[in-house]
């Protein structure tokens, strides 16, 4: 039905006099848009439209449309309806702040499934900037005000590489409420909480402080509610910054590479070159490439003397090595920044073996502003 028929029934059942107006809808019209002749708000001499077009009207005034409803039994029935469209997939009836569901609503676990439990979608902390050892993840709080009560939320990460079989290597797992809130996991990963533009939505948080340098690590996460279900699982990938390095020990050393390539190369020359090459990191190694180019490029391109006096597969095994984010800049330095992080621990300890039972959201937390310090260059 158009709305403009449906606003001129209304008027034909006498719902729009003036002395009995339905709650919560105003109607207005303007020159924008076209309205009935029969429409007494909208009756203005010579302004009588032959073709009524309907435009869309102001809405003042929220309300839930069971509202709208005068018998009292019908708008009881209407709401439950809406409620269990609503919060219990309309599979089960709305209690208090919980569905109880029917019994055709259960899973092939025999778990009741009428109330879904969203999956929680894992980010960077737009807080605290990644460097090569620290990373920071948050997460949304997804319980909903009516439904599903979420009991934990697990945290996987691993450390991806060239030489891990993925399928094989699991990584670690960590329980947000029981590892991570009760203080009793590593002391490189720690806890946050904090509240997002209103006040009801929660935002989790977790620090890693002690990761690797120029690493690719996969993070997973996915919440369990208090009967035992899992929601679907959230990702994220990301690779490490590539650790610091001492700039002037890698002059040094591009130096000594110089003073060995120099003139005639005896075998012992050579191999003392090559052990020195393998000895470094990959960051130290883009320096030290740097800083021979910029010195000694006019007596050969570093790559080119390391392949003429090493060889081709000793000069391939030294520098196929790199790192995804060096610096290219012309001397490194390194700063300290000290970011502010909210360090959360629960007052209370859960029993063993009743991890399902209880609801993370009620969990008692008190939470402390600490700073972290991270070492960046610059």
């Amino acid at each position: 039905m158009p709305f403009i028929t449906y606003l001129s029934g209304l008027l034909t059942a006498q719902m729009l006099s003036d002395d009995q107006l339905i709650s919560g809808v105003e109607i207005r019209c303007e020159e924008k848009g076209r309205c009935p002749s029969t429409c007494h708000l909208c009756r203005r001499p010579g302004k009588e439209q032959l073709s009524p077009t309907p435009v869309l009207l102001e809405i003042n005034h929220v309300v839930p449309l069971y509202t709208l409803i005068q018998d009292n039994g019908t708008k009881e029935a209407f709401k439950s309806a809406l409620m269990s469209s609503y919060w219990c997939s309309g599979k089960g009836d709305v209690i208090d702040d919980w569905c109880r569901c029917d019994l055709s609503a259960f899973d092939a676990s025999g778990l009741p499934s009428c109330s879904p439990l969203p999956q929680p979608v894992l980010r960077l902390s737009p807080t605290v900037e990644p460097s090569s050892t620290v990373v920071s993840l948050e997460w949304v709080d997804v319980q909903p005000a009516i439904g599903t009560k979420v009991s934990d939320y697990i945290l996987q990460h691993k450390k991806v590489d060239e030489y891990t079989d993925t399928d094989l290597y699991t990584g670690e797992f960590l329980s947000f409420a029981d590892d991570l809130l009760s203080g009793l996991g590593t002391s490189c990963v720690a806890a946050g909480r904090s509240h997002g533009e209103v006040p009801e939505v929660s935002i989790y948080s977790v620090i890693f402080k002690c990761l690797e340098p120029d690493g690719l690590y996969k993070f997973t996460l996915y919440a369990v509610d208090t009967r035992g279900r899992h929601s679907e699982l959230s990702t994220v990938t990301l690779r490490t910054a590539c650790p610091l390095v001492d700039d002037n020990k890698a002059e040094e050393i591009a130096d000594k590479i110089y003073n060995l390539y120099n003139g005639y190369t005896s075998g012992k020359e050579q191999q003392t070159a090559y052990n020195t090459l393998m000895e470094v990191s990959a960051s130290m190694l883009f320096r030290v490439q740097h800083h021979y180019n910029s010195h000694y490029e006019k007596f050969g391109d570093f790559v080119w003397r390391s392949e003429d006096e090493l060889g081709p597969r000793k000069a391939h095994l030294t520098l196929r090595r790199h790192c995804s984010s060096l610096l290219r800049s012309a001397y490194i330095q390194s700063r300290v920044d000290t970011v502010p992080y909210l360090f959360c621990r629960s007052e209370e300890v859960r029993p063993a073996g009743m991890v399902w039972y209880s609801v993370l959201k009620d969990t008692k937390i008190t939470c402390e502003e600490k700073m972290v310090y991270i070492i960046r260059p610059q």
